[in-house]
């Protein structure tokens, strides 16, 4: 009990010291005892004025580190002079005591220096709220500058307050530093403009360099467009490997306007320019990449090979073959050479628009040059183009030259002769076909099932397609959309229209995404053969699998209802069709208005004619002089 008042007192004084701290915070100095021994300072600070004076710990610790720069004249006798801060831990005590910092100036000899540099780096981790296990040795000076400027970086809301302190500490690497320190692009963006604004501060190539990277890797392009104009305007020539890293990201990202800029006027790599081109080709900008070819062939030299094949293949690709052909005759007088490559692109670009021939004398041109050899997908685009048009002995011939040649075809090559020769009904040269696939090695897929499928089915034979249904499944092989379309319009045609149903069901459970037409034939059988409910169950299986119907389908239930005499039924499918977006046809209302002027509902019959006239503008004119006007007594009046 007799420790009491002493006690009192001490925490008194304590307390008087710490509201003299609190009331001088514009005067650093006021943190130092002018009576104190300045060998052992120490402040404390209650919780309050620790939240006022947030990041002035910082400021006040540069400042003490000056003062005892300024006291070393006065102790001569040592050898060298060490600060450190120690910050202890936040504790909340009942006394409200929350915050002890103490300030510790000492006089060391060298083998101290270690000690004071270990405790900078402790006080570090405490602003910053960093917990190691071991404490940090800052070698260089600067390093602590660093680490407090990204510090009042990072926990600062407004970097003005602070504008005074950076203009007495940074430099050019400091800047540097700090914006490789910060790992945040945006951070250190802000603080790049600050310094560079309010400070004038002139920043290295460096720092332009990987800001300039960073920014792009976060996908900031327009700010670090924004950064490159600073660079050129304070005289910093960006290198090939820098320019070629933010063209390469701006493209990745789809900016073509801005790689585009920092492309012109400026040599890069061949790899850097052909990614640009195959982008604009890739973004159907293909007559973009074309006049940036020219323009940079003009400034910079040849490009390669690989660059007049990506034109090629865009120019064929949007149909502009004759376009295509030009820059093909132009790559020798640009010293390149077209390899494989550039003949099967030119080559597949004549036969995708039935220009098959020319694709031959291509292929012929090839077999006559003795450093290139046809390879697979030459013939194959050739075989295709014949197919297509229906000359099926050519494509033969064809395949028979590339087997004699020692090039075997793959199954995409048989795939395209198996659909061709089923097109024009020759399902034994198909089969035939199909039998040597398998004697070669070259195991069938679905696309294979599915074409001979589509053959017999066109033929008749839709026995031997089911067989063929029931081969490609014990293959494990998964058949898609047009395998199931196939087979049950092939069914519907020959009104099975159960076993057409039951594949409707197996398709319920398949991972396949529903189309209209795969519908439309069985809800227009069942329609047809009067079992209209029938085709609405259908309807809701297909808006469950959400496969939207499309106009086909709203005019069979449409057409179907009418013919059963629901036609109240029909006029809500109608609506209904409406109220979807789908815009009904000529034949849609032509078949509604007839059967409602069959059933003598010519007020109804006049509302369709309206809709058809002023919303989809369809004439309907061998309607108009049996559809009655309107009056306001509701009497038909013929026209």
């Amino acid at each position: 009990m007799g420790q009491k008042p002493k006690n009192q007192k001490i925490r008194a004084q304590k307390y008087n010291k710490r509201r003299s701290l609190t009331e001088g915070w514009e005067n650093p100095s006021a943190f130092i005892d002018a009576d104190a021994d300045p060998r052992h300072e120490t402040l404390h600070l209650d919780r309050s004025s620790a939240h006022s004076a947030y990041g002035f710990f910082y400021i006040s610790f540069v400042h003490a580190t000056a003062l005892s720069m300024k006291k070393q004249s006065e102790y001569r006798g040592a050898n060298n002079i060490s600060l450190c801060l120690l910050c202890a831990h936040q504790t909340q005590p009942c006394d409200g005591v929350a915050l002890q910092m103490t300030l510790l100036l000492f006089i060391t000899r060298p083998s101290r220096v270690r000690a004071s540099k270990i405790a900078i780096a402790q006080f570090h981790e405490h602003a910053v709220g960093i917990s190691r296990n071991r404490p940090e040795v800052i070698q260089n000076p600067e390093n602590w500058i660093v680490k407090v400027i990204c510090t009042l970086c990072v926990r600062t809301h407004s970097l003005d307050a602070c504008l005074d302190y950076f203009s007495k500490t940074l430099t050019p690497s400091i800047a540097f530093e700090v914006v490789r320190g910060l790992n945040n692009p945006e951070l250190a963006l802000k603080f790049f403009q600050l310094s560079r604004v309010n400070l004038n501060l002139c920043h290295s190539f460096r720092t332009y360099s990987f800001l300039l990277r960073s920014l792009s890797e976060m996908g900031l392009h327009e700010s670090a467009k924004a950064v490159y104009d600073c660079m050129n305007i304070d005289g910093h020539s960006p290198d090939a490997s820098v320019l070629g890293f933010l063209v390469s990201s701006a493209i990745d990202a789809g900016k073509f306007n801005i790689a585009r800029t920092w492309v012109d006027g400026v040599e890069l790599s061949l790899v850097v320019y052909n990614k640009l081109l195959n982008q604009l080709v890739r973004g159907n900008q293909v007559d973009e990449a074309v006049c940036f070819f020219r323009e940079q062939m003009g400034l910079h030299g040849p490009f390669d090979s690989c660059s007049f094949n990506i034109l090629i293949r865009g120019l064929c690709r949007i149909g502009k073959v004759d376009k295509a052909f030009e820059l093909f005759n132009e790559m020798r007088g640009f010293g390149c050479s077209p390899d494989v490559i550039t003949y099967n692109t030119l080559i597949n670009g004549f036969c995708r628009v039935n220009e098959v021939d020319r694709g031959h004398d291509l292929l012929k041109e090839l077999l006559s040059k003795n450093d290139l050899s046809p390879d697979v997908v030459t013939y194959t685009s050739i075989i295709s183009g014949y197919c297509k048009l229906g000359k099926m002995e050519k494509a033969s011939i064809l395949f028979n030259n590339m087997i004699s040649s020692g090039i075997k075809p793959n199954a995409f090559t048989f795939n395209i002769l198996i659909n061709g020769f089923g097109k024009v009904g020759d399902m034994v040269s198909a089969e035939n076909m199909y039998e040597e696939m398998l004697l070669l090695g070259c195991p069938p897929d679905i696309i294979t099932f599915t074409s001979l499928i589509d053959g017999h089915c066109r033929t008749g034979k839709v026995e031997r397609s089911l067989k063929l249904w029931h081969e490609l499944n014990a293959r494990n092989l998964s058949p898609n959309e047009y395998t199931f379309a196939i087979l049950i319009n092939a069914l519907c045609k020959e009104n099975r229209l159960h076993e057409a149903r039951g594949f409707l069901r197996d398709l319920k459970w398949r991972h396949i995404v529903a189309q209209p037409f795969m519908y439309n034939p069985v809800i227009d059988g069942f329609c047809k053969a009067g079992n209209v409910d029938e085709a609405n169950v259908i309807l809701a299986e297909m808006e469950e699998k959400r496969c939207k119907p499309d106009k086909i389908t709203y005019t069979i239930l449409i057409i179907g209802h009418c013919m059963k005499g629901r036609l109240s039924e029909a006029i809500s499918i109608f609506n209904r069709m409406l109220g979807t977006g789908c815009a009904p046809d000529s034949i849609t209302m032509t078949s509604l208005i007839s059967c409602l002027l069959k059933a003598g509902m010519p007020n109804e019959a006049y509302r369709i004619m309206q809709i058809a006239s002023e919303d989809f503008n369809l004439g309907l004119k061998s309607l108009k002089r049996n559809v009655p006007l309107r009056t306001n007594t509701d009497i038909p009046v013929a026209v």
